[in-house]
């Protein structure tokens, strides 16, 4: 450093008196000190090389005090700066302001939600958030909930499908199927619903496979005339002849299958389609079809057998019709004659509560007031077609029982 008081005197003219010490606040500190002597050291090519102007300069003498001066420049300069020199002072780290602008973005955050759930604004100073134009998501309280969730409504759509081989029969002839999906339509989206119960016979070999057959045979003619067109919006079938050629062609697929096979198998078959409010069902033979009413329990099918015409025809009382001899002999069937006759049934549900669609193993063994209780009781299907079938198991269960329930949507409450 004596090497710049010596410039600074030899430029001086006249000669000053020897320059006082330094004040004590405008020292450097003994490290700033250290650093700059080693700064210079390392970078200064030439001893006799004058400094850079912006380095520091040394305090020379006045006669009216301690001012710093330069070697090219003699006007009095501007006071020291507290923001240090931009090359001499490194530049924070990328990953640093990435963590401060992190800690910045989530305490405002959490301010704005505090905010939000305190209904007050946030103190001042705290960054606000603001959300995107395109963006119309947000928190929502734990109890927050639509004007709609105040209406509840007592019972909703769904259906279940059981069967039983009971306590007598080895094998299990029935078939049994319960199908709900919705389809999307142009005009608005349309709920379906498919059931079928079917009641084999003709032997192990026989019945077993009609029914089946039957049942795979209707489904595959409903998804294909029905559903399928209804998602590309080309359906034209009308629904009534849709279902009597859906039983159509299971009674000519099992009479093919029995000619190959050399036997008489058949099969009884009762389907219901549900579309809306309406009931479209297509029945041979005497599986039978209810619709629990408000005012009770109502067959919708009628028996083809020889004890339900004679019911028919006025000739015998139905609570005759268990312990008749006649009771089983069937007079139409499906897949024991080329061709049959098929029963159609429209009926729109109304304020009905649940559908049944049951085998003579059900319905021959429980009388009609204790299969309204059992329905009444329980509005999930899988209970009732369960304490359905328990009941007539405890009546004997002498034949193979099957069960499909629909519980139907009942108004809001």
């Amino acid at each position: 450093m004596s090497f710049f008081r010596r410039l600074f005197r030899a430029a001086a003219d006249p000669p000053r008196e020897q320059a006082p010490e330094r004040p004590a606040e405008l020292s450097p500190a003994p490290e700033a000190q250290g650093d700059e002597a080693s700064w210079w050291a390392s970078s200064s090519a030439e001893p006799d090389a004058a400094p850079p102007k912006r380095q520091t300069a040394e305090l020379a003498h006045t006669g009216e005090g301690t001012t710093p001066m330069t070697p090219d420049d003699t006007s009095p300069p501007e006071p020291p700066q507290a923001v240090p020199d931009d090359s001499e002072t490194p530049t924070a780290p990328q990953s640093a302001i990435s963590a401060e602008q992190a800690r910045a973005y989530l305490a405002a955050q959490a301010a704005e939600e505090h905010s939000a759930d305190a209904g007050d604004t946030p103190p001042e100073g705290t960054p606000v958030l603001q959300e995107a134009e395109d963006d119309g998501t947000r928190n929502l309280p734990l109890d927050s909930a639509p004007a709609v969730s105040a209406h509840r409504s007592a019972q909703g759509l769904a259906a279940m499908a059981a069967r039983d081989i009971g306590r007598v029969r080895e094998v299990n002839q029935d078939s049994v199927l319960a199908l709900l999906t919705t389809l999307p339509r142009a005009g608005g989206d349309v709920t379906i619903g498919l059931f079928i119960v079917a009641d084999g016979m003709g032997g192990h070999q026989g019945g077993e496979v009609a029914s089946r057959l039957a049942v795979r045979t209707i489904v595959y003619q409903v998804l294909s005339q029905l559903v399928m067109p209804a998602l590309d919006e080309s359906m034209t079938e009308a629904l009534q002849p849709l279902m009597i050629s859906a039983v159509q062609a299971a009674n000519e697929a099992i009479w093919d299958s029995a000619q190959l096979l050399g036997t008489d198998m058949g099969t009884t078959c009762t389907a219901a389609l549900l579309v809306g409010n309406g009931l479209y069902i297509a029945h041979v033979g005497d599986s039978r079809a209810y619709l629990l009413e408000p005012g009770g329990l109502r067959q919708l099918t009628a028996d083809h057998s020889t004890v339900g015409r004679l019911i028919q025809l006025g000739q015998l009382d139905p609570s005759e019709a268990r312990e008749h001899p006649l009771r089983n002999q069937l007079y139409r069937t499906v897949g024991q004659q080329p061709q049959v006759m098929v029963d159609f049934v429209y009926q729109l549900v109304g304020q009905s509560s649940q559908l049944l669609l049951c085998s003579d193993g059900l319905w021959g063994l429980i009388d009609e007031p204790m299969l309204e209780q059992a329905l009444a009781r329980s509005p999930w299907p899988q209970d009732a077609c369960n304490e359905l079938i328990a009941l007539a198991n405890l009546a004997g269960g002498d034949d193979n029982i099957s069960a499909v329930v629909v519980a139907l949507p009942i108004a809001e409450r």
